[in-house]
């Protein structure tokens, strides 16, 4: 345990964030995705549902600013246009730890490329379908810039 850390990061995730460079991303995604077959790097969060998950790394990720897009989702059937109830679960979850950054719906082949690419995939156990997102690594400003 440490201070300040939410404790489902383990240490294999911890140090994944933690060696993680600006601009690299993280697909957090469902227990039915196939994160094994398109994955470089897969971090297991077995037991774990995806809100909680992307909740912990959000609290101590910096989100992309470099960019006008660095939060993503996956969307129901390949459809960018439907949404399940868990899309607005993610979303409150990125206004509350990271404000400012829309969601992006992705159609089924620019989501799978993109995790394809991604730095890792963390595999949750989350039961419900298109329970899927990818964050952009940010930076962390040194002190007295007037960035966040």
């Amino acid at each position: 345990m440490l201070i300040g850390i939410p404790p489902l990061l383990g240490p294999e995730l911890l140090f994944t964030l933690r060696a993680m460079g600006h601009g690299d991303e993280l697909a957090i995604v469902d227990g039915n995705y196939p994160a094994l077959e398109h994955g470089r790097r897969v971090v297991r969060a077995d037991g774990l549902d995806l809100i909680p998950v992307l909740d912990a790394v959000l609290q101590v990720l910096p989100v992309d600013d470099f960019v006008p897009q660095a939060i993503f989702r996956s969307s129901v059937k390949g459809d960018p246009a439907l949404t399940d109830p868990v899309h607005g679960e993610i979303e409150a979850v990125c206004v509350h730890r990271a404000p400012g950054f829309a969601v992006v719906p992705l159609a089924g082949d620019d989501f799978y490329s993109r995790v394809k690419a991604a730095h890792t995939i963390i595999a949750t156990s989350e039961p419900r379908l298109y329970a899927n997102v990818i964050v952009r690594k940010g930076v962390i400003y040194p002190k007295g810039t007037g960035k966040p």
